[in-house]
C-alpha cells in the first residue's frame, strides 16, 4: 500500500492542492510559488489560478478582464493558455517526481465569446501512459455555458 501524497499548505490566496511535496520543492527551485501554482510567469500575467489538481482532474480559473482582444472579447489565445496550463499540470502530476510534461499538441474550438467575469477550465485525463498523457479541457463562463473545448497531449520526460 502506498502512502497518500502530502498536500500543499493552504493560504488565503490558494487552496490545498494534491501535489506531492517533492514536486512543489522542485518547482520552488525554479521560482514557481507553490501558493499560486498557476503555470509560471505567463499564468501569473493572465491571472490563472489552479484551484484543484490531481493527475486525473485539474480545475482552474482566469479573469476575462485583462485577457481581451481589441473588440472586448476574451482572446482565444488566453483560453488556449488556460487549457495548456491545466492539462500540463495534470500531466506533470501523472508523470510524478523526477519527470516533467511538455505540450506537443493543443487544439481549441471556440464556441462562444465572453466579455467579463471569470472563466473556469476543467481538464480531465483521457489517456495516461508512460510517455504521453492527453487531457480534454472544457472552459465555461460564469453561467456555466461552454465557451471553448480543447484537447492537449503532453510528452512525459525524465528530468
Amino acid at each position: 500500500m502506498t502512502e497518500a501524497a502530502p498536500e500543499a499548505t493552504t493560504t488565503d490566496a490558494a487552496p490545498a492542492l494534491n501535489i506531492p511535496q517533492e514536486v512543489l520543492d522542485h518547482f520552488a527551485k525554479l521560482g514557481v510559488d507553490p501558493a499560486t501554482f498557476s503555470g509560471g510567469r505567463l499564468g501569473d500575467k493572465l491571472g490563472i489560478r489552479v484551484v484543484e489538481a490531481s493527475g486525473d482532474r485539474v480545475v482552474g480559473t482566469m479573469p476575462v478582464e485583462g485577457n481581451q482582444q481589441p473588440y472586448g472579447l476574451l482572446h482565444g489565445g488566453a483560453s488556449a493558455a488556460l487549457a495548456e496550463t491545466l492539462g500540463s499540470v495534470g500531466a506533470m502530476l501523472h508523470a510524478g517526481p523526477g519527470r516533467y510534461a511538455v505540450g506537443v499538441d493543443l487544439n481549441a474550438t471556440h464556441h462562444r465569446s465572453a466579455t467579463s467575469g471569470l472563466i473556469t477550465g476543467v481538464a480531465t485525463a483521457v489517456f495516461k501512459g508512460r510517455t504521453a498523457a492527453t487531457y480534454e479541457i472544457a472552459i465555461t463562463d460564469d453561467t456555466g455555458k461552454r465557451i471553448t473545448s480543447c484537447r492537449l497531449t503532453c510528452m512525459l520526460r525524465d528530468l
